[in-house]
C-alpha cells in the first residue's frame, strides 16, 4: 500500500491509495490521536486506485503546526499531512530548530564518548 498524489483543496484532503486491489482499505486519519470522521473512499478500476477524501474540520485549524496521520487498520503510518498557519509560526519553527540542534549536539557528544571508550 502506498499513498500518492496527496493534496488539500478547499478544506478537503485528497489522496490516492495504490496497491490494495479491489479490497476496500481500512484507513484512519487522526489528529492528536482523535480520528477524523466522514472519510470517503472511491475505487477507480481503470487505474486500480482508491481515491480517499476527508474534510478537515474547521475547529482543528489553529495557529502553529497541525499534523494529521494517515494509517492502516493495523496502525502502520502510510503518510501524513500538516497545516501550518498563524503569526507565531516563525518563532515556533526557530525554537524547534534550536531544540533539535541542542539534542543533536548531545547525541554527538554521547556517540563520540562511546566510540572513544570502545
Amino acid at each position: 500500500m502506498q499513498l500518492i498524489n496527496a493534496h488539500i483543496k478547499a478544506g478537503i484532503w485528497q489522496g490516492d491509495l495504490v496497491g490494495m486491489g479491489e479490497t476496500a482499505p481500512d484507513l484512519r486519519i487522526t489528529h492528536l490521536g482523535k480520528a477524523l470522521q466522514d472519510i470517503a473512499m472511491t475505487y477507480e478500476t481503470a487505474n486500480d486506485v482508491w481515491q480517499i477524501t476527508v474534510p478537515i474540520p474547521s475547529d482543528l485549524i489553529n495557529d502553529g503546526v497541525q499534523t494529521f496521520v494517515v494509517s492502516d487498520g493495523f496502525g502502520k503510518a502510510l503518510g501524513s499531512f500538516a497545516i501550518i498557519c498563524g503569526e507565531p509560526l516563525s518563532d515556533d519553527l526557530r525554537a524547534e530548530i534550536s531544540l533539535l540542534r541542542g539534542e543533536l549536539e548531545l547525541l554527538q557528544k554521547a556517540f563520540r564518548k562511546h566510540c572513544a571508550e570502545t
